[in-house]
């Protein structure tokens, strides 16, 4: 499929080849939202712990009598329905992480893609750089384009006046063609990508 190619300043820019087994498939919602709960949970620290009876410093002797007082046949202090005692079955440092195939991956990232495309959320830039790296003139350049919930995804290298100047900006993430994702593709309302950004992905899944 075609797609027009603008510039910084709203103006065409000529337009660009997109592959249709990239940017062209039915997106499927099972497929993304496996994707996502793969990434989630492995960006889990996973470092939860609690106390368990042999890491409580409390008295381990016995603290009444066994009989007459009619109350439970406590042992010590460590148990965890005293104030101060241990966790029962509390969390322990784990990964979190869950298995997802290589294929099912990509072809997660290319659902993403296409969903973008289909809900007419794709926006394909010339080139993402400035002569300065001015706040002021990144918010001029993306309200002329109707960007103010965006993704933007560069080639291999940012240019580093862009980057400085989009950082500033709630909603706007810039990333380099290796860092792109299916989670902050699709927290975003606009996905855009540079000329370079395209000819990278068509290299990926070639």
């Amino acid at each position: 499929m075609k797609m027009d190619v603008v510039t910084l300043d709203a103006k065409k820019a000529g337009a660009v080849e997109l592959p249709d087994d990239v940017f062209g498939l039915e997106p499927r919602a099972d497929i993304l939202h496996r994707m996502v709960v793969w990434q989630l949970a492995k960006r889990r620290a996973g470092t939860h712990k609690t106390k368990s009876r042999s890491e409580v410093a409390r008295t381990g002797a016995k603290w009444g009598r066994q009989k007459g007082l009619g109350r439970a046949r406590h042992g010590d202090r460590k148990a965890g329905i005293f104030v101060g005692g241990a966790k029962a079955h509390g969390p322990k440092p784990r990964s979190h992480a869950i298995g997802l195939p290589k294929k099912m991956r990509a072809l997660a990232l290319k659902h993403a893609l296409s969903a973008k495309v289909k809900a007419d959320e794709l926006i394909v830039l010339d080139k993402a750089a400035l002569d300065q790296p001015k706040t002021k003139l990144a918010k001029a350049a993306f309200d002329k384009l109707g960007l103010s919930n965006a993704l933007i995804i560069d080639g291999r290298e940012l240019d580093e006046n862009f980057a400085r100047a989009a950082r500033n900006l709630p909603n706007i993430d810039v990333l380099p063609v290796q860092g792109i994702n299916v989670y902050d593709i699709l927290r975003r309302h606009k996905l855009v990508l540079t000329r370079a950004a395209v000819e990278a992905l068509q290299e990926r899944f070639k």
